[in-house]
């Protein structure tokens, strides 16, 4: 049980956040979609504790916006310094008869990770909420799982703790604001920069190109203050392809007198990789434009957390090929493109057989080599143009627009059907793995990815009736089998 004055630090972290009661924000519901998809639970939710209940910032499958503190399930959970585990409510005993577990939303199995926040007053993080996966069936977590609730939780707290940062820089904004209407140019320049958290500002005057940076630009670019710095300078900091960019985006605010904004790469004067933001707009003088004043954000941290998000929801944690719901997306775009192109299409549901006799004889830790060893041959070479994907257990599919590998698709299935064959061994076990694949051709009447999908499956269907191991095209007959094993070598070698 946590002490009484541990907990009145905790609820004043919580506090200080001001989080409670907030509308939903886009980023926190992309947080619960992506662990409820990518842990396969019914609900997600991000949850905070107060003194008298559970309030939920984001969640998925579920109504109810907070339920009594005293039936929460992340109540334990931020007593934990890691994962809280229920594989069974009915047969824990300090849940058999909690009113979630015997009635909606029927909670048997939770998983919650502490979500935890720096008290405002000094560096130690304490607990306020969990990040956590329910539902009404007994189930665990594997391995991969526990690991990806851990980096959602993650993310999470880095999410609360950049919303915190903008709403101090917003209140910090707000509190001058009437000071620096009154104050002249060089302090307007501070209003802008005001809007956005640890910015800097500039001014460039348009009649000599003569730059004017704030103490905090020279921190972004990592030179002194005492250095006079020249448009040229700050061009030089991009690379090549950003520089167009940058260039392109000032001409065209000066032509048109639209606001500039504009992200980009960039290097510091030490050669660090970093990612800004620079935004801006005319200044003018008895109704002539004279300069273009603006701010200047290094938004690396941002940027990084929308690319790990956009790698968790995009790739297979397992395999590292691309994930369900990246293929959906990629699916859809290839299908309108080839559509209106008039381009073929294909696409291929890849099935493996005897993948739970692996499993089963051998253990998960080979089925997991064995998933990731079929990636990996779904990436040679000669499939370099295609897109492969996993959509979940043993089961993988590939998306084909390269017209020289459509040319000729049996014999591409005959080489794939070759190459996805193994032998898995273990202690003295040796059991052959192969892969059946259903291939559909988009066409008319078969040009939808519910219609496409449907009639790679039936073919994957037909060819497992006749023969596993083996592959056919919707709308054919024919049985396709592997290509010989020598001729398989002679293949892999030459890419």
């Amino acid at each position: 049980m946590v002490n009484d004055s541990v907990e009145a630090e905790r609820l004043a972290t919580l506090a200080a956040l001001q989080i409670l009661d907030t509308p939903p924000e886009r980023e926190f519901d992309e947080i619960v979609t992506l662990a409820r998809d990518l842990l396969g639970a019914e609900t997600a939710l991000i949850s905070l504790v107060d003194d008298h209940r559970q309030w939920f910032k984001a969640k998925e499958g579920l109504d109810a916006r907070q339920t009594p503190r005293e039936y929460a399930f992340c109540a334990h959970a931020i007593q934990q310094e890691d994962i809280f585990l229920i594989p069974d409510a009915m047969r824990d005993d300090r849940f058999v008869t909690n009113p979630l577990v015997t009635g909606a939303p029927n909670i048997r199995f939770y998983a919650g990770m502490p979500i935890r926040a720096k008290h405002p007053t000094c560096e130690e993080r304490l607990p306020i909420g969990t990040l956590c996966v329910l539902g009404p069936e007994p189930r665990s977590l594997a391995f991969f799982e526990e690991r990806t609730l851990r980096a959602l939780a993650r993310i999470t707290e880095a999410l609360i703790e950049a919303r915190a940062t903008a709403i101090g820089a917003t209140r910090l904004a707000i509190e001058y604001q009437a000071a620096l209407e009154k104050l002249d140019r060089s302090h307007r320049l501070f209003a802008q920069a005001e809007r956005l958290a640890n910015i800097g500002a500039w001014r460039l005057t348009l009649a000599d190109n003569q730059l004017v940076w704030s103490d905090q630009t020279y921190a972004i670019y990592g030179l002194p203050p005492d250095q006079s710095p020249s448009l040229e300078t700050a061009i030089a900091h991009y690379p090549p392809h950003a520089r167009a960019q940058i260039e392109e985006a000032v001409a065209h605010t000066i032509k048109t007198g639209q606001a500039l904004d504009v992200e980009a790469d960039f290097f510091t004067a030490q050669g660090e990789a970093r990612r800004v933001r620079s935004m801006g707009e005319l200044e003018y003088k008895d109704g002539e434009a004279i300069a273009l004043v603006g701010v200047f954000q290094d938004i690396t941290a941002r940027y990084r957390m929308e690319q790990t998000l956009r790698d968790i929801a995009e790739t297979d944690e397992l395999t590292r090929i691309a994930s369900r719901s990246h293929f959906i997306a990629f699916f859809d775009a290839r299908i309108a493109e080839a559509r209106a192109n008039g381009t073929p299409l294909a696409v291929l549901l890849i099935d493996l057989d005897h993948f739970k006799e692996v499993n089963d004889r051998c253990g998960h830790a080979a089925g997991d080599d064995l998933l990731r060893l079929i990636a990996k041959r779904l990436r040679a070479p000669y499939l370099e143009t295609s897109f492969a994907a996993r959509l979940g257990g043993d089961e993988f599919v590939m998306v084909i627009t390269d017209p020289e590998a459509l040319a000729d698709l049996p014999n591409l299935l005959r080489r794939m059907l070759a190459d996805l064959r193994h032998t898995v061994t273990r202690a003295g076990l040796a059991i052959r793995v192969s892969a059946t694949i259903g291939a559909a051709w988009l066409g008319e009447g078969v040009d939808t990815r519910g219609v496409l999908l449907e009639r790679a499956d039936e073919a994957l269907y037909d060819a497992k009736e006749r023969q596993r191991g083996a592959a056919m095209i919707a709308g054919h007959d024919e049985l396709i089998h592997p290509v010989r094993r020598a001729q398989t070598d002679r293949m892999r070698a030459l890419g």
